[in-house]
C-alpha cells in the first residue's frame, strides 16, 4: 500500500508536533517545513485540513504556530489519514467482476484493507513518538 505525499507529510508534521507536545508551545510553520523539507504552501493546506478535523490548534502572532489538539496517545494514524484523504477508496473497487474469481479477489482486497485500517487505528502518535525517541537516543550512545 502506498499513501500520497500529502498524507506522508501530514503524518510527519503530526509526529513533529507530538514530539513538542509536552512543552505546550506551538511549533512554527517554518520549522515544520524545514525539518521535514515540506514545501511551506503545501504544508499550510495540510495543516488547515488537520485543523478542520480537530487534530491541531493554531495560534497567530510572533510566537504562534501549531500544536496538537489532543494528547498524542489519543490520535490514531487512521484519524490523520482520514483527515487528509477523506473517505479513502478501498482496494479493488475499480472494476466490478461478478464472477466467482472476481468475488474471491474482492474478498482478499477487503481483508487487506480491513487489516490496514485496523493497524492504523491501533497505532497512535504516542507510540510513534516513543519509537522515534528510542531511535534518536540510539544515535547518541
Amino acid at each position: 500500500m502506498s499513501f500520497s505525499a500529502k498524507t506522508e507529510y501530514a503524518c510527519l508534521a503530526m509526529l513533529e508536533l507530538a514530539l513538542h507536545y509536552s512543552s505546550g508551545d506551538p511549533v512554527c510553520l517554518r520549522n515544520l517545513a524545514e525539518v521535514h523539507q515540506i514545501p511551506s504552501q503545501f504544508l499550510v493546506q495540510i495543516l488547515l485540513q488537520l485543523k478542520r478535523s480537530g487534530l491541531v490548534h493554531s495560534t497567530r502572532g510572533t510566537h504562534g504556530g501549531y500544536r496538537l489538539a489532543k494528547d498524542p496517545d489519543e490520535i490514531s494514524m487512521l484519524s490523520i489519514v482520514d483527515a487528509v484523504e477523506g473517505e479513502r477508496t478501498r482496494l479493488g473497487q475499480g472494476r466490478v467482476d461478478h464472477s466467482v474469481s472476481g468475488r474471491v479477489l474482492a474478498e482478499v482486497w477487503q481483508s487487506v484493507d480491513d487489516a490496514q485500517r485496523q493497524l492504523l487505528t491501533e497505532t497512535t502518535l504516542g507510540q510513534l513518538m516513543l519509537r522515534s525517541q528510542s531511535v534518536d537516543a540510539m544515535y547518541y550512545i
